[in-house]
């Protein structure tokens, strides 16, 4: 690594030569505002919000973009730089919403927190605000434009890191705007309602559809009301509500959820377990009868979205088996309902999920196996936090409680559902046991784990030479099915539904707790799950068979949006 000489306000520091200003002046601590930046993402220097000075360069410059070189002196708050950052961020707000200046009620807009720490009480400048109508078509996201300020954000986290290239920017000059093609709804074009525009936008133009009123009806309705919660939102949760991130909160997060009001807390690694017993068969099902190979995973609906808009050709290679989601929902309306002898009709499922594309498949016709909508409501991790702090519940102050049984039991294996390449680490944790007869002493499948973009690896499971891929981010899982459809061969941690944030890292942090519960965990295979067992002894019989196939699996087809 070659390093250069520079100077930030007056610190001297050695710094790779292949740095931006920007990431030079934060490895010393120094802040420089942005807007238009965000660590995953290409930097494109078009907000100027990030302006610093550079002794001998004709006009301020945009840190973000600007490379170091030896020698150079930087400046970045001058009273020249302080008065070029607030011009233009009233010059944003000139053309915006004015509730910037006064709303409390959007969290994650950087627009309105950068207003308030350059000290904007009032704007300047008359702009001309545009009447746009509200996108709303779609079960998971809302697409406000008015609130945009053609950051691009969206546009290349939806291009760079999801490769479904959605957005894009029309028109010229004022009448520019970020739209969908030929400027339709999200639900006519080939969107996947994965959240990741809604995750990276600074000013709340794209957000999570709020379905928390709908689920405070149902908990003051005087039905019974329970609730799922998926493995990545205990270790998200917290960061939501004040606490660093990938703090593991899985006790309060029950607690919280009975303050509410919910009549039964479940988890869905319970039929995340499920998941792995039924799509652990299936594998090997295929692998001895000559079925489709590679079977690929369809745990996550962001993907089968992008399964069927793009590759509707290879989706006989999909797993039939449905997701931990809605496994549970329609386990909920019968199994669940038998049990303790309540009709499904006077039950509310409801979940709590980090990825948003899960509030279009819990409305998916398909997914009616119990005879009525299998899971009637899904919230993500960030509005279960609103709605805990609307409630006023101290969430730090509470003490740990335990999920209800049976359909709150889950193993370690279930939990690391929520990491790239956990699917595919419990199932092979499952299916060695499974295929040999032995206790597998060894049960960490590393070779699996990790945020890279495609990893491939062989395991060897008895006679069995199994060869395993997997992708991180859609824009990998092309490049994964495009050697499929040649014949030459996902986690939520991130998902759009969990606590926005720009910390560099935080999907890694999120992870390793992922795996720290798992190692925490007393029972760590899925098929070692004494409810699991219970399940299929008493009531499914076996997996693959005539109730499980009803209740816990389907098949997909292709959508045709332009």
């Amino acid at each position: 690594m070659e390093m250069v000489s520079i100077t930030i306000d007056g610190q001297k520091m050695q710094v790779d030569k292949t740095s931006t200003v920007l990431e030079a002046a934060k490895s010393v601590g120094i802040k420089i505002p942005t807007l238009c930046y965000h660590p995953e993402l290409r930097p494109e220097g078009a907000c100027r919000v990030c302006m610093v000075e550079v002794e001998g360069a004709r006009s301020l410059v945009a840190s973000c973009v600007y490379p170091v070189n030896e020698g150079m002196v930087v400046h970045t708050t001058t009273a020249a730089i302080r008065e070029a950052r607030k011009t233009v961020v009233e010059l944003l707000l000139a053309n915006h919403p004015q509730d910037c200046l006064s709303c409390q009620r959007n969290l994650n807009c950087e627009l309105q927190t950068m207003a308030s720490d350059l000290g904007i009480r009032d704007i300047r400048f008359e702009g001309e605000r545009k009447n746009y109508l509200m996108d709303t078509g779609n079960s998971s996201l809302v697409r406000d434009q008015n609130k945009c300020i053609l950051c691009g954000r969206c546009i290349r986290a939806c291009s760079e890191r999801q490769g479904v290239h959605v957005y894009s920017f029309a028109n010229r000059g004022f009448n520019t705007k970020v739209v969908p093609a030929f400027n339709q709804g999200l639900h006519e074009v080939a969107c996947t309602f994965c959240g990741q525009c809604a995750a990276v936008c600074p000013t709340a133009a794209i957000v999570v559809k709020d379905d928390t009123a709908r689920v405070w009806q149902a908990l003051n309705s005087g039905k019974h009301v329970v609730v799922q919660t998926a493995p990545a939102v205990r270790v998200a949760l917290g960061e939501a509500l004040g606490l660093p991130t990938g703090t593991i909160v899985t006790g309060k997060m029950v607690a919280a959820l009975r303050r509410l009001g919910f009549d039964r807390v479940f988890d869905t690694n319970f039929s995340a377990d499920v998941t792995i017993m039924e799509e652990g068969s299936e594998l090997l099902d295929r692998l001895q009868n000559g079925g489709k190979l590679p079977m690929i995973t369809s745990c996550s609906p962001g993907w089968v979205n992008f399964a069927e808009l793009m590759y509707p050709e290879l989706l006989d290679h999909l797993s039939t088996a449905k997701s931990p989601q809605q496994m549970f929902g329609a386990l909920v309306k019968t199994y669940y309902a038998e049990k303790v002898g309540i009709d499904a009709k006077d039950i509310v499922s409801v979940s709590i999920m980090p990825c948003t594309a899960k509030k279009s498949e819990a409305v998916r016709e398909e997914m009616k196996s119990s005879g009525y909508q299998d899971v009637d409501y899904v919230l993500t991790t960030g509005e279960l936090a609103a709605m805990i702090r609307e409630a006023g519940i101290d969430f730090k102050g509470l003490a740990e409680e335990e999920y209800d049984a049976p359909l709150g039991i889950g193993s370690g294996a279930g939990v690391i559902f929520a990491a790239t390449g956990g699917v595919t680490e419990a199932a092979l944790r499952t299916v060695y046991e499974i295929v040999t007869g032995k206790e597998l002493e060894d049960i960490e499948f590393k070779n699996v784990r990790g945020l890279q973009g495609v990893k491939e690896a062989e395991v060897q499971i008895g006679d069995l030479k199994v060869k395993v891929a997997i992708a991180h981010t859609l824009s990998n899982v092309r490049i994964l099915m495009d050697k499929v459809k040649k014949g030459e061969a996902g986690g939520c941690i991130g998902g759009g539904g969990q606590p926005i944030s720009a910390v560099e890292g935080f999907r890694q942090t999120r992870a390793d707790s992922i795996y720290e519960c798992d190692t925490c965990s007393k029972l760590r295979k899925s098929h070692h799950n004494p409810a699991v067992k219970e399940l299929y002894n008493t009531w499914l019989v076996k997996p693959l068979g005539e109730k499980s196939h009803h209740l816990l699996h389907t098949h997909y087809h292709k959508q045709e949006r332009c």
